[in-house]
């Protein structure tokens, strides 16, 4: 059916920077040499990174990484946590959170470089991501590897981070989300938007157009229903660890579903009550040094 509601300037601007986000995140994918000449170079695979390829939400493993570093306060951590615990309990992204964390994240890099951002995004990496990949959604981009395909990360985490994930796990590249930054330094702005929902769409034409591929014979996965706009777009789309409404749309139209989970209800209360314990101790450890330091 044709959509023939008005669109409006908020409707216009909303599609005008998710197709600048798209086109932002394509421009900036990198690809490593080595699958610069792909067996199959008219298909390719995208991955969707938080509860797809890693547990949780990298953005999130990645701003503890800095509250660490004291790139910002307790308080603000404890927020991510809180929205952490929500998407990890209840497996469905609130658009309210990922503005919220947009702005956060754009608050706690303006004035970083570049380079530094990247450095720390490889420590962090090491230290709170690595051991969170889920090994059945990797095995499945190394089989797109093995057949001679490529393989992208597609997701609204900052790129600097989903070029990090994409080169630990060999994957050809990533797009994320791009700040606008200035000789090498960080404005505090995004060009367009998060790549989220339908930009996500938006980077994967742009980057078929630009690299020839062919969509009806590419395969997207994904874990969340806003992913519906990237994973209608191939032939081959698949639910991995879907949320409830993603899981009754791949069965309503016969897609796949690979759940790598095990025990998912006790699994997100048990993930619920550790990431709230967590956040807890780690307001209770904050006080207990201020009151140190203090005395």
């Amino acid at each position: 059916m044709t959509d023939k509601r008005p669109r409006t300037p908020k409707r216009i601007d909303l599609k005008l920077r998710s197709t600048m986000a798209g086109e932002a995140a394509a421009a900036s994918a990198e690809v490593e040499s080595a699958l610069d000449m792909p067996q199959d170079p008219r298909s390719a695979a995208f991955f969707d990174v938080d509860n797809t390829v890693m547990q949780g939400a990298s953005i999130f493993h990645f701003a503890l990484g800095l509250h660490r570093r004291k790139f910002f306060t307790t308080r603000d951590i404890l927020g991510a946590a809180y929205k952490q615990a929500y998407f990890r309990f209840v497996g469905v992204e609130d658009p309210e959170h990922v503005a919220e964390a947009r702005n956060s994240a754009l608050g706690f890099i303006a004035g970083h470089t570049v380079a530094e951002l990247e450095e720390l995004g490889e420590e962090i990496f090491d230290e709170a991501m690595a051991h969170r990949i889920w090994p059945g959604t990797r095995a499945l981009a190394q089989l797109h590897l093995d057949e001679g395909q490529r393989v992208w990360l597609v997701t609204a985490a900052p790129i600097e981070i989903a070029n990090i994930i994409a080169k630990r796990l060999g994957l050809t590249g990533a797009m994320g989300t791009v700040a606008e930054h200035v000789d090498g330094v960080y404005t505090g702005q995004l060009v367009g938007d998060m790549l989220h929902g339908p930009a996500k769409a938006e980077a994967v034409k742009a980057l078929a157009a630009r690299e020839g591929l062919d969509l009806s014979r590419c395969s997207a996965y994904s874990d969340s229903s806003n992913d519906l706009p990237m994973l209608s777009l191939v032939g081959d789309p698949v639910a991995i660890n879907p949320d409830a409404k993603l899981r009754a749309h791949a069965r309503e139209r016969g897609w796949r579903i690979r759940d790598y989970r095990t025990g998912r209800r006790a699994a997100r209360a048990g993930l619920l009550v550790g990431a709230v314990a967590g956040a807890a101790s780690g307001g209770i450890a904050a006080v207990a040094a201020m009151r140190r330091a203090r005395s």
